[in-house]
């Protein structure tokens, strides 16, 4: 019989870690003086009660490591169980959310896409703010964790290229995912702290600064103004534009830099393709913005080198309404989205290695139609990649586009113009934040959208920050059969 006991007991401890941190909050709430700080005591109460009482009720049930389909259930289970306690201070505080609302909000927060369905950001209680920058930030810790140690044991989406060269350590998954986790969490705290010196440095007040750190190094994209980033402008866009290129790189080539080996990072194929390509693309939006006309020469640098990191990175944020800049330049930011970052990073959407092992294996079929006799095997990284990682990969892009259609096709169904349902679909799958269009563009948000729609673009931000096909394996007939 399928036990979930270790599944929910794991559940339990992450629940309950969520509410202690609720606490936070709660301070900033009491310091402000506002009287909203009991909205984050009984939401801590009730989460923390719930996710030990669960724990307690299956600690019988753990052990050493996990099967494959309690690490699949797990790593869905944990991303639908904590938003729905993520929720909870949404609904119970000023913003007086409707659960569909707060739990959007949450999903969109702990998956690190950005999109938003609250106005009126610049008067909320600081609590609320700090929360939806902390939901990002953990969300942030917790893919990372997942992208190196569960996705590549799953085999998922050719993540299982990096199995190899993650870490030394192939024993069971939890104690694995210990290991990492803790080598990653120093990184990622020191890239936080180094980010909220850094925007303290441009003016930023502190409570500003620790709240879009957090939203910064983690590609969530949350702001604390319905301006978004435009609050801010000139320096801070440089030092965000360096934090969120930082956050898009592998974290374990970090670890590895830490421990003396200065150039791994550098000799990464995949930080040279991204490096390479969002260069590329920033340079034709400042060109194409300079010949419009639309900004003198530095601003246009700026802003493009702002807004184009922001959208390929999926982390949200935008410092102007690029809308008004025209149709290719609002085509190249659909489609920048739909690159994203390097694996086992903060960063989203479809990831550039993908795409280097599909050119890989396009090369190689192309010498093979001009050789027919000839053996050519693709490569990635100076290494032969196997069949079932390019198998792997070509499944991602086929059921993302296949995905990306549906979703468009159904948003459409609720009444939604294409732009937004297209735009909306991809950026829900991609985790990237703002849309295109007056509705979810870089000017609006996700607040006018009905409810059906709402739960669409919820479902599609939870299989699109864990790679599509980890949640859709549990659909299966045969998963359960296992």
């Amino acid at each position: 019989m399928f036990d979930l006991r270790p599944v929910a007991y794991v559940i339990g401890l992450l629940v309950t870690v969520l509410g202690a941190t609720m606490l936070l909050p709660m301070l900033v709430d009491l310091a402000e003086g506002r009287g909203e700080w009991h909205v984050f005591a009984e939401s801590a109460m009730l989460t923390v009660f719930s996710g030990g009482l669960i724990a307690l009720a299956c600690h019988n049930g753990v052990r050493e490591g996990l099967s494959i389909q309690q690490t699949f259930l797990l790593t869905t289970g944990v991303w639908v169980a904590l938003p729905i306690f993520g929720a909870i201070p949404f609904v119970l505080g000023e913003t007086d959310a409707r659960f569909v609302d707060a739990f959007f909000e949450a999903m969109s927060g702990l998956t690190t896409t950005g999109s938003t369905v609250f106005s009126g950001l610049d008067g909320l209680p600081k609590g609320i703010l700090l929360w939806r920058g902390i939901l990002q930030w953990l969300g942030g810790i917790g893919i990372i964790v997942v992208a190196m140690v569960f996705l590549p044991e799953l085999r998922v989406g050719g993540m299982q290229i990096f199995r190899s060269e993650s870490f030394d350590t192939m024993g069971k998954i939890l104690p694995r995912a210990t290991q990492i986790s803790s080598s990653i969490s120093s990184i990622y705290i020191v890239l936080t702290f180094a980010c909220i010196m850094s925007y303290m440095m441009t003016g930023m007040s502190v409570f500003d600064a620790t709240v879009h750190a957090m939203t910064t190094v983690s590609t969530g994209g949350f702001a604390n103004y319905d301006a978004s980033f435009a609050a801010f402008s000139g320096a801070a866009e440089w030092v965000a534009v360096v934090f969120m290129i930082l956050a898009a790189l592998p974290f374990v080539r970090y670890v590895q830099l830490v421990n003396g080996n200065d150039l791994t990072i550098l000799r990464d194929s995949q930080v040279r393709a991204f490096l390479a390509t969002l260069g590329v693309i920033i340079g034709i939006t400042a060109v194409v913005l300079l010949i419009d006309q639309v900004y003198f020469a530095e601003r246009a640098v700026r802003v493009a080198a702002f807004n184009i990191t922001s959208i390929m990175t999926g982390t949200g944020y935008a410092s102007a309404d690029y809308m008004l800049w025209g149709g290719f330049l609002v085509s190249i930011f659909f489609f920048t989205g739909l690159i994203g970052g390097c694996a086992g990073s903060t960063s989203c959407s479809i990831k550039i290695f993908r795409y280097q092992l599909l050119f890989a294996s396009i090369r190689a079929q192309l010498k093979k139609v001009r050789s027919p006799h000839g053996v050519f095997t693709p490569r990635y990284d100076g290494r032969p990649v196997s069949d079932d990682v390019l198998n792997s990969v070509i499944s991602f892009f086929v059921f993302f586009v296949i995905t990306l259609g549906v979703l468009s096709v159904g948003l459409s169904m609720t009444g939604l113009d294409l732009t937004t349902s297209v735009s909306g679909a991809a950026t829900a799958i991609g985790n990237i934040g703002p849309g295109l269009g007056d509705r979810i563009g870089p000017s609006g948000n996700f607040a006018g959208l009905n409810d059906t729609a709402k739960w669409m673009l919820i479902f599609g931000m939870l299989i699109g920050r864990l790679e599509l096909l980890a949640v859709y394996a549990i659909f299966t007939v045969n998963f359960w059969r296992a």
